[in-house]
């Protein structure tokens, strides 16, 4: 007697989306469950998306950092999509702008180089800094037009004036906060995940 032998087809691994950020996307003071890359993450598997989360963020990340640590996380994981969601901690330390556009150039641009779609988040800065807000502001709207990018202008507009929505230090959001950030992000995110 002929047995047929049919072999399943291997399932296409998941594309994945790298998030580089900082203490917003690492989930300060948070379960890590709780974060929105962790809710974008269930989001995905909800919607039987075919991506995959890695979260490379670090609290206190500046762009100089997220750039040094970029390469090698493109390599690992080859990303089809990479949300880049710095810049916070060098506009608060009032760094100088223009190292903190380059990096987030270079970082955009390595990321174009291996075909990943890119997500730029924006941050904006408290009014108390002056016209460097503005400039600050400015980096990112600049950035994704030179690069061709989708841009996110604001991660935290949906909680910024709405402050039961943050923890006791006014600058990291709670729990409660989480999936309306999530929100936020998938309207510019969705269109990216082809």
């Amino acid at each position: 007697m002929l047995a047929l032998l049919f072999i399943a087809p291997v399932a296409s691994a998941a594309k994945t989306i790298l998030i580089v950020g900082d203490s917003l996307s690492a989930g300060y003071g948070l379960r890590p469950e709780q974060a929105w890359p962790s809710l974008l993450a269930g989001r995905l598997r909800e919607r039987r998306a075919d991506y995959s989360v890695v979260n490379i963020s670090i609290s206190g990340e500046t762009t100089a950092g997220g750039l040094s640590r970029l390469g090698p996380a493109l390599r690992t994981h080859r990303p089809a999509v990479v949300i880049i969601a710095l810049g916070a901690n060098d506009g608060l330390r009032g760094l100088t702008l223009d190292p903190m556009r380059g990096n987030l150039d270079a970082m955009i641009a390595a990321a174009q180089k291996t075909s990943a779609r890119v997500l730029l988040v924006g941050m904006r800065l408290p009014p108390n800094y002056g016209p460097y807000a503005d400039q600050f502001q400015a980096v990112f709207a600049d950035l994704a037009q030179a690069r061709k990018t989708a841009l996110l202008p604001f991660l935290l507009e949906p909680v910024a004036s709405r402050p039961e929505l943050f923890q006791p230090d006014n600058l990291h959001p709670t729990a409660e906060a989480q999936p309306l950030i999530l929100d936020h992000v998938w309207t510019a995110l969705a269109p990216l995940l082809k």
